[in-house]
């Protein structure tokens, strides 16, 4: 059984991270900000898990966080404040040395194992399916922030030792995501008796993952020690976002008009990307 450290663990995916690890048995260290937010949690007070808040904006250097955040044996890495906001310059000016300083915190003390997560946006505007080996070309300051994070992360591991697991998520959807998300606008929609939904032309092609999937595989990611580096964390299949939310109505068996077309396509994504899942099928072959 090993002791694991989940920072962001009230967020959207941390939260399903922590049940994961508690499903198999490992012993959780739950970190976040807001201490509040936390007691409402599932998995608040259950045995095999503790938590320990940490404020990001009040980071002390003096302090030895890695024995103060329980001496863990893998830390997964999922905080990061001000989402959705992409084009925010405070991703690079402020979460970025914030979270590095951390991190180093981490490491220099006695970190072993470290995953982190990153995100698909690192790739730019480059279109199609994307491979771990390609160059990041981040065109925002959230995929900047990430990508300045993951490089001076290598940059440590050239003379401290330690394992580095650089997970990019996808696009994904489940209970608790934020209102503004594509399906959580949709359930408001359909629970309020609206007759139409506005959305996008809804010809972009996306990879979509159940954030339940997406929580396993971190899990699954996070506790091997074959396969590191960066590891897409997606289906490997695109989508049509419209064939996406047509789906979804089906599976529910909902009806609501859709108005494509009424919101333009985003202008920091590329019309047609998905993932290539090689190295996360490698993880789940070998177990």
């Amino acid at each position: 059984m090993k002791k694991i450290l989940v920072t962001g663990a009230t967020g959207f995916v941390g939260q399903y991270v922590v049940e994961a690890l508690l499903s198999g048995g490992q012993m959780v260290i739950a970190s976040s900000m807001d201490g509040e937010k936390a007691r409402k949690a599932s998995w608040y007070g259950r045995a095999g898990v503790s938590y320990i808040p940490l404020d990001f904006s009040r980071l002390d250097p003096a302090i030895d966080y890695f024995r103060a955040l329980g001496a863990p044996d893998v830390m997964i890495h999922l905080a990061w404040e001000g989402l959705p906001h992409y084009k925010e310059a405070f991703h690079v000016e402020v979460n970025y040395p914030r979270h590095a300083a951390l991190l180093e915190n981490m490491v220099r003390n006695g970190l072993q194992s470290l995953t982190v997560i990153g995100t698909c946006l690192e790739y730019g505007m480059q279109e199609g399916a994307l491979g771990e080996d390609l160059a990041a070309r981040p065109g925002n300051p959230y995929a900047l922030a990430k990508d300045k994070l993951r490089r001076r992360l290598e940059e440590l591991q050239t003379g401290q030792p330690f394992s580095l697991k650089w997970v990019r998520l996808f696009y994904m959807w489940g209970k608790g995501q934020s209102p503004k998300s594509l399906i959580s606008q949709l359930d408001k929609a359909l629970e309020e008796g609206a007759e139409v939904f506005n959305m996008s032309g809804g010809e972009q092609e996306r990879d979509y993952l159940p954030v339940e999937e997406v929580a396993a595989y971190i899990v699954r990611i996070a506790l091997q020690q074959e396969v590191e580096g960066i590891i897409n964390c997606c289906s490997g299949q695109p989508v049509r976002v419209k064939d996406f939310v047509e789906d979804y109505l089906r599976r529910h068996h909902k009806k609501i008009n859709l108005n494509l077309g009424y919101y333009p396509y985003p202008d920091y994504e590329p019309m047609r990307f998905w993932g290539k899942n090689t190295k996360l099928k490698t993880i789940l072959k070998d177990e």
